[in-house]
């Protein structure tokens, strides 16, 4: 085993028991009760794409002392399964190919927490999000940061950054400034604040100030965005460029 591999072997072990906070969930249920305050929406209709085994929504629920109107997306039937079972209104679907089933400005608030780098067609994906996402309404989006501060010490030795391996679930790596160019293109959506969550591979007790201090470094980071009243969907973004690749327009 080589130095560069020992060390990385070393560091899986060290950040083991904090990969939790990738998941930035005290994040999401801040922003999602201040926005159901704010809005005097205490019964919002809440949808998570990617939704797995139901996590992330019964936070939402509980937070919200159970009023809220909630619905999940995800690909995998059995986890839906359990979800239905928790009370939520989950489908399998395929993002990547099938419209959301729902009318247009359905929701009060979306979420899709670290799915986003597992996709290629993030046009077709946002497409449906705009439609059916109330105008005014928020999307909170948690994302693997491509430029944590292990990954760029990763890139600077010549090695392949952790969140982007060639063999494993990723196919996109993704920065801040990039995401922003991405989300704000053609002026459909809007950033609004943005934390990080995790400090590889530190324990939790150093990890949580460092993400709070350097976001920009941090595991994971949270977007916390608002659909703005431009009318159509983000799906038109394609009709003005040309990009080399063959996206899916629906």
């Amino acid at each position: 085993m080589g130095l560069i591999q020992a060390v990385y072997t070393y560091a899986l072990k060290l950040k083991s028991g904090t990969e939790y906070l990738a998941f930035g969930r005290p994040i999401i249920k801040q922003w999602v009760v201040r926005y159901a305050s704010e809005k005097n929406r205490p019964d919002p209709k809440i949808l998570d794409i990617g939704c797995g085994k139901g996590t992330d929504l019964e936070n939402l629920r509980a937070a919200l002392n159970d009023k809220a109107d909630i619905y999940g997306v995800e690909m995998d039937e059995p986890c839906c399964a359990i979800c239905r079972e928790k009370g939520i209104n989950a489908i399998s679907l395929d993002i990547e190919r099938e419209p959301l089933p729902y009318p247009d400005g359905f929701f009060d608030l979306i979420l899709i927490n670290q799915v986003l780098e597992h996709t290629k067609e993030i046009f077709f994906i946002l497409s449906e999000i705009s439609r059916t996402l109330k105008k005014g309404g928020l999307l909170i989006v948690g994302l693997p940061n491509l430029a944590t501060w292990h990954d760029r010490l990763l890139l600077l030795l010549g090695q392949q950054p952790s969140g982007l391996k060639v063999l494993g679930p990723h196919i996109r790596g993704i920065t801040l400034p990039g995401f922003r160019a991405f989300i704000e293109c053609e002026g459909f959506f809007r950033l609004l604040e943005y934390r990080g969550s995790g400090f590889y591979p530190f324990p939790v007790r150093l990890s949580r100030p460092l993400a709070k201090r350097f976001p920009t470094l941090a595991t994971s980071l949270f977007y916390k965005i608002e659909r703005c009243e431009k009318q159509g969907t983000f799906i038109d973004v394609l009709k003005t460029r040309r990009f080399q690749t063959n996206y899916f327009m629906g």
